[in-house]
Parts: structure tokens; sequence; C-alpha cells
């Protein structure tokens, strides 16, 4: 389906032409018509599907056709992160260009000046607030935000909020609003937790769910089944053979991803650790040197790296195997972007050798089990035999390694010619410049300065296809 397909306003599909978004997302196809028609909303689709989006639009349409009080917040997105809030904020001002809709970003890891700021931009109101939970509610307790008279209340990774501990924060905030507001949740998955919240603040919700796609096929995927004490060498050989730049390495936890971090930098590569208890100074600066090619390996951790939205990664290495399908397919989608090639590595340790299997069967597919270097002795078995030919034989077998070693031809309903692109891109949301000669936009109000000076939206200022990672 084409956007212009749906009942969105000629402003808003302005935008969506200029950022080279044409056509909808299957989420965006589903999700778009119900929630244009009022009604809450229960979503599973995983990240990176365009969910954004398919939350933003709606939203944006509603609040440019008026009847929205200008002194009130009116829209309350919940994200998990800081990185993500970001995200969503940029996609904000793109899809709202031409409309005048305004919006103000809400999260923690800020210096005093910064909470003013939000402090001042909460007291006299703003369209849209994109929040993290917490940094939301310490402005709620101190009594200025007022909750009272928003419209739209929409939780964006639900389930990765619930995961971080916010369950407590987000029912705390879910009680402040009208009775009248409708909620609009997305999640990857669909755990009880996540069920009983929706039946706690959704009202007679409509469904809609996508099946977790498979990974794109120009990913080579493949896996070393291994001892933990050979992951870190293993490593290291992957950094001479195939890629050492552009490299992020998934672990576990964030005592792993220090570790690992720690490991790599002795051995003399440029790495840097991105976690939940990085300051978020050092946060910004990690991802500024790492988009800049300074660091060249970046060590992750799940919760974190959904606010990574780089599209040049060469590797993709999960340093650990991930409990879920669907957080493989999500990790692994970071590399292999807008139609380029990418290597996904996966070491698959003596206990996770059946969560491995479980991701395959959820892949259809066998996944290429690459043979453990020689000199770093035996490895254990997949599935009766090592995949390097040798029997498990434990130390006997050998030195067993220990640790440290495009345009669109719609029919305007106000019979205005649509304005030229760079580049026909029919199928795009891609990264393609905004001519210079681009229709101007509106003039658009500002409340007390937020927004000021927005550059015009460009195909970069909504992410790839389906959505900045989506994250």
């Amino acid at each position: 389906m084409k956007f212009y397909e749906l009942d969105l306003s000629d402003e808003v599909l302005d935008a969506l032409d200029a950022m080279n978004f044409d056509e909808c997302t299957p989420i965006q196809e589903q999700s778009i018509p119900l929630a244009l028609e009022g009604r809450d909303l229960i979503a599973v689709a995983q990240t990176g599907t365009g969910k954004t989006a398919a939350y933003l639009l709606p939203v944006i349409d509603s609040l440019a056709g008026g009847g929205y009080p200008e002194d009130a917040i009116n829209c309350v997105v919940m994200s998990p992160t800081r990185e993500l809030a970001q995200q969503i904020d940029r996609q904000m001002e793109g899809f709202s260009y031409y409309l005048p809709v305004n919006s103000l970003a809400i999260f923690g890891g800020t210096d005093g000046p910064e909470f003013a700021r939000q402090q001042r931009g909460l007291k006299m109101g703003a369209d849209v607030v994109i929040a993290t939970p917490g940094r939301l509610l310490a402005h709620l307790q101190m009594g200025y935000v007022d909750l009272s008279r928003v419209s739209f209340f929409i939780l964006d990774e639900a389930d990765r909020m619930l995961d971080m501990g916010f369950y407590d924060d987000i029912m705390t905030i879910a009680k402040q609003l009208p009775p009248t507001c409708q909620t609009l949740m997305f999640s990857a998955t669909m755990p009880p937790k996540i069920q009983r919240m929706a039946e706690a603040i959704l009202k007679n919700p409509a469904e809609v769910k996508l099946e977790v796609s498979r990974p794109a096929e120009n990913i080579r995927q493949s896996a070393f089944v291994c001892y933990e004490g050979q992951k870190t060498p293993i490593l290291r050989s992957l950094f001479k053979t195939r890629a050492n730049k552009r490299v992020i390495v998934f672990a576990s936890s964030k005592l792993k991803v220090k570790e690992l971090t720690r490991e790599l930098r002795r051995a003399g590569v440029k790495a840097a650790e991105m976690h939940s208890d990085l300051e978020q100074a050092r946060r910004d600066e990690v991802m500024l040197d790492f988009r800049a090619g300074r660091i060249d390996i970046l060590v992750a951790t799940d919760i974190v790296a959904r606010g990574i939205d780089i599209d040049d990664i060469a590797m993709v290495v999960n340093y650990d195997v991930p409990r879920e399908a669907e957080d493989y397919v999500h990790r692994i989608g970071r590399t292999a972007r807008a139609g380029a090639g990418g290597y996904a590595v996966t070491l698959v340790g003596e206990r996770d050798r059946r969560h491995f299997k479980a991701i395959e069967d959820f892949l259809e597919k066998e996944v290429l089990k690459e043979a453990v270097p020689e000199e770093l002795g035996s490895a254990p078995s997949y599935g009766g035999r090592s995949d390097s030919g040798r029997r498990d034989g434990g130390r006997s077998g050998g030195k067993r390694a220990g640790k440290g070693q495009g345009r669109r031809d719609r029919g305007r309903r106000d019979g205005r010619k649509p304005r030229p692109t760079t580049q026909d891109s029919p199928n795009s949301q891609s990264s393609q410049p905004v001519p210079e000669e681009a229709a101007k936009p509106k003039k658009r109000r500002h409340r007390g300065g937020r927004n000021r000076g927005r550059r015009r939206p460009g195909p970069g200022d909504g992410g790839n296809a389906a959505e900045t990672p989506q994250q």
C-alpha cells in the first residue's frame, strides 16, 4: 500500500515525500487506519519494521486537524532509552515539518541547564512529549506536569521498558491520564507481563501482530561452537581475517561488556563499551567516535543497542547466544543494511547449544559451523562430533584455551503539481538529499522557542525503509 492511499493530510504526505517514504510497511498499513479511527491498539512487531511511523503519523495528522489545546501536553510517547527517545524526536521533526505540531524530548543523563529546559517545556505544554519513564516521573513528582489533557499515550518497545524495571513508573504515569486518552502499545514480544499491562491500561484494543521476519539473505551467518575460554581468541582472529572496523559485538551483560572491552584494548584493538552504566555524555561521545571511525569495535548490551542506528556495519558478533530468536534477528539485522552485504558470527558456548538450535529451528535453516582454529585445541561438539572433525576430547585432545588467551505519482487533492525530487526511489525511504528548490514550509507556531531553526526534512530523517532501530 502507498502512503497516499491512507487518509493522511497533504502536509503529512509532503513530508513523507521529501523523506522518500513511499510504500507502507505491513505494521504501518495495518496500524495507521486503526489509530486514525481512535481505537486503542496493541501491536506486536520487532524493531526495524517501521513502527515509529505507524504511531507518529496518525497522531501528527490528528493534532494538525485542530481541536487540541495549545497550552497543554497532547501526546506522551514513552521510550526505554534516551537514544531511542532522541531518534523518535528526529523522526517527529521530519514527519511534522509542514505542520504546526511540535515536540519535546525528555530524558535523563543531562546537566542542570538541560533539566531546566525540560522543566520549562513541560510547564508550557507541547504537542508531543517523548520521554523515558524515569525522567518523566521525576518531573511529574515535582508537581508542575499536567497530564490531565493528554489525548494520546504511546508505549514504544513496551517489553524492553518492562525488562528494565519500568512497570511501576509506567503505571504511575498512566494513572495521571484522562479516561478518554487513546493508548497505542507497541512491543516486539507478548509475554504475560505485557498482556497484564495491556489489560490494565487499554480499552477494547484492536490487535495487530506480525510474524517475526527472517534475516536478510545478504547476511552471511556462521557460528563457532567453542569453550568459553576460546571465545576471545576466536574474536581476535575474526578481526584479523574478516573485519576489524565498523564491528558491533553483543554480550549478555554489562559486566561481560566491560571485561571484553578491557581484553580487546589490551590486545591493541580500538574498542569501546556501550551499556546503561555509562553517563549519558560518555554514551554520546562513544557513538560519535564510532560513527567517525575513531573506534573500530563497539561492545554493547542488547538494551542500549536498540538506540544504535548506523548503516555501514561490516560485521556483527554475538559473543553470547541471545535467548530469544527475535533478539538474534534484531542483532544481526544491524549489518547488511540498504542492500549491502555483511557478516554475522555467533560464538556458541557449551551451555548455549540448545538455545542456538532453537534459533536455527526458528530460522528454518542450519547456520554454517566453522572450525575453531587448530592452535586453540579441541572444541565441543554440536551434534555428536565437533565440526572441526575432532572428537570432543576435553583436555586430552590438545591444549584448551584458557582465559585471557522514490517519487510517487499520486493524484493531489489540491490539484498542485508534485514538486520534483533528485532521484526516483519507488520503494525506499532511504537517504537522498531534499532539493533546494523544494517548496517552503508553512509558517509554524512555536512555544517558547522550541523547534526553532529546524532544517527541511530529508531522506535520512526517518531512518531506513522500516525504521531507524528500529532499538
